[in-house]
């Protein structure tokens, strides 16, 4: 439970730096009914939305002990195949507003210096001393993340739980000071700000900052365990509560109201003593939060990759710490994201006006496949499903449309977003297009070919050993290209040919293979069965293979040259990949030339074959063949006779 606090809440557990300043500044009022309204939005939204749909609902959707919504699509995605749309939909825009979460909340933080007497000159917000130390702190964060978390994971948890226990316990204080504050909890208050409030709908934009966290616990799912996150929720939704509380009643306990442009009720709850305490505490609190949403983001964008919705790009491992995964060029994109938002938005509340359109999305994204999985993989009834899926389309349409209003402050990151959906898009339908022209032939008619072939002497031999990747599930069936590329041009002869094809299943971590010799130590198929979360680094694991194999004494692998075998040499093998281009020969439906042509275009920016699937470049080959979908067939060319052309071009 004390790891869950590290990774888990981080996110939820630092809106309070910033939610209810918000909501008095746009409210523009701090009476009593304004104060208990904003109040009550805060508490039903986080029973409601965090509770009562993550906590309680979404959690069980767990894949094997994992979250996030390509788990959740991995679990559905055999009820529909449209249901690729709201998966990509949903991890872009939870990606796009994942680079302002850490400038908003190292910021937020920093600012509460501010509130320091001697500070109050220097530490204004927007100034350029605050935007330095913030942009400093962002960027020690990104550059510490190829070394991974495993040296200060483990205080992650403390630093937490003081964090929780101090906002718990300041708010608490307040209350004590105003028990009648513990009236806004009704939902009356917040039903009636809403109605009677010039402003009251679109006031939800701001009450929404409270939850953004809840789509990253479900992502951060597998790290810590269903249970353990319902449980530890019932003591930070009561710290959180408690702390938005006694804001609320330092707010009805001033005489004269404060300008809350200037003034966080955050820290003006905090002893003056304990302010630059409070701060520190606060911005490691913050930083945490920063670290558990650039991990999820990584873990985003493998599982994309994985899936096919991502290009591939070098993912590293910088620890032995299961699933915690490095990946360069996401990383400095964030990076350059989130000092990009520092330096436009200048201070957190600024920032707030732009934050949370996105995460909306993403909800409604995962509701739509909630439904799914509860219907049809939970087999619950009807009535019980539409019930659940209209409350919580009801909220969440609510707060979409309240948040609509900021994509004109946000245009900043339309490109940004824009280009994580249209990226996943692109490289998924051009996979299904491509899928589209692959040939499969039946490999038993082509046994005597590659026997034949092993056999001719006349031929010189290309490998001892051929390995092949292909794309059959069918273990009887491969595709023309692979027999193209050993019988045509020049052929490849070999003593064995290797036939490698990997399954990926729906459990995040499985790692299985199957072996099936096709013809006698001749052609052998070998199956590897890996979970989505598995990085396929098939040098690795084929060697696992031949070793196991050879311990079965089911392989020879001594080198078969006559004057290496009896020096027990091993025996050489050779990978093949076989990567396609877009030919010109090609004549396209527009949309269909634009997919492939984007998803060409994007592909030479990508990581290539072989050290996508983890292959020494010594040891493999790559062969190039064009990818023809549709060719030009009204060719219209006039033969006339040689004579006759010189004839006319004489004259």
């Amino acid at each position: 439970m004390l790891i869950t606090l590290g990774i888990i809440f981080g996110d939820i557990g630092t809106s309070p730096l910033y939610t209810f300043q918000t909501l008095l500044q746009e409210g523009g009022t701090s009476s009593q009914d304004f104060v208990f309204g904003a109040i009550s939005c805060v508490f039903w939204t986080l029973t409601l939305q965090t509770t009562f749909k993550y906590i309680f609902i979404t959690l069980r959707a767990d894949n094997h002990g994992e979250g996030g919504i390509f788990s959740l699509f991995a679990l559905v995605r055999r009820y529909g195949k449209w249901l690729a749309i709201p998966a990509i939909i949903g991890a872009g825009t939870l990606l796009a507003d994942g680079i302002i979460t850490p400038p908003i909340s190292v910021a937020s933080a920093i600012e509460g210096l501010g509130e320091v007497p001697k500070l109050a000159n220097i530490m204004v917000p927007g100034s350029r001393l605050i935007i330095g130390i913030v942009i400093g702190i962002i960027l020690l964060l990104f550059v510490f993340q190829q070394f991974g978390t495993k040296v200060i994971g483990a205080a992650f948890g403390p630093v937490m739980l003081v964090w929780f226990l101090m906002i718990g316990t300041l708010g608490a204080l307040q209350i004590a000071h105003l028990p009648s504050v513990l009236r806004a909890l009704n939902p009356y208050y917040g039903a009636h700000m809403l109605a009677t409030h010039p402003r009251g709908f679109w006031l939800l934009g701001a009450v929404f900052l409270c939850t953004t966290g809840a789509e990253a616990l479900y992502s951060d799912l597998g790290h810590c365990g269903r249970k353990n996150i319902q449980m530890t929720w019932i003591f930070v939704k009561t710290t959180l509560v408690l702390n938005y509380l006694g804001q609320g009643a330092w707010v009805l306990s001033q005489a004269t109201k404060p300008n809350f442009t200037t003034v966080n009720p955050f820290y003006a709850i905090v002893p003056h003593s304990f302010l630059i305490p409070s701060v520190i505490i606060a911005t490691f609190a913050t930083i945490i939060a920063s670290q558990a949403l650039i991990s999820g983001s990584f873990t985003l964008i493998n599982e994309a990759i994985i899936m096919n919705f991502w290009p591939r790009v070098a993912v590293k491992y910088p620890s032995n710490i299961r699933g915690q995964i490095y990946i360069p060029v996401i990383n400095w994109v964030l990076c350059f994201g989130c000092i990009a938002v520092i330096l436009y938005f200048q201070t957190s509340a600024a920032m707030t006006a732009a934050y949370g359109f996105s995460i909306t999305i993403a909800m409604l994204m995962t509701t739509i496949l909630m439904y799914y999985y509860m219907r049809y993989k939970r087999h619950w009834p009807i009535w019980v499903v539409t019930i659940i899926l209209c409350v919580f389309l009801s909220v969440e349409f609510s707060f979409f449309l309240a948040n609509s209003v900021k994509i004109l402050k946000r245009l900043f990151f339309l490109v940004f977003e824009f280009g994580l959906i249209f990226t996943m898009y692109v490289w998924f339908k051009a996979r299904k297009i491509n899928n589209r022209f692959l040939h499969f032939i039946d490999l038993k008619d082509q046994i005597p070919l590659l026997t034949a072939l092993s056999a001719d002497q006349g031929v010189s031999k290309y490998a001892t050993h051929l390995v092949y990747l292909t794309k059959a599930n069918n273990s009887k069936q491969i595709e023309q290209k692979i027999m193209y590329s050993i019988l045509s041009r020049k052929p490849k002869r070999a003593d064995v040919y290797w036939f490698l094809h990997i399954e990926r299943t729906d459990d995040p971590y499985t790692m299985e293979y199957s072996v099936e010799e096709i013809e006698d130590d001749k052609v052998i198929r070998v199956e590897f069965r890996l979970g989505f979360r598995i990085q396929p680094r098939i040098n690795v694991l084929f060697r696992k293979v031949v070793e196991d194999m050879v311990t079965r004494n089911e392989l020879d692998i001594l080198s078969r040259y006559e004057s290496l075998n009896k020096f027990n040499l091993a025996a050489d093998f050779q990978f093949v990949i076989i990567e396609k281009f877009l030919s010109y020969n090609n004549e396209f439906s527009f949309s269909e030339g634009f997919i492939l042509n984007s998803y060409f275009a994007i592909k030479k920016l990508a990581q290539g074959e072989a050290k996508a699937f983890g292959l020494d470049t010594s040891e493999t080959r790559v062969e190039k063949i064009p990818l023809i979908v549709k060719p030009v067939t009204n060719v219209v060319l006039k033969r006339i006779d040689p004579l006759q052309a010189y004839k006319e071009e004489q004259f």
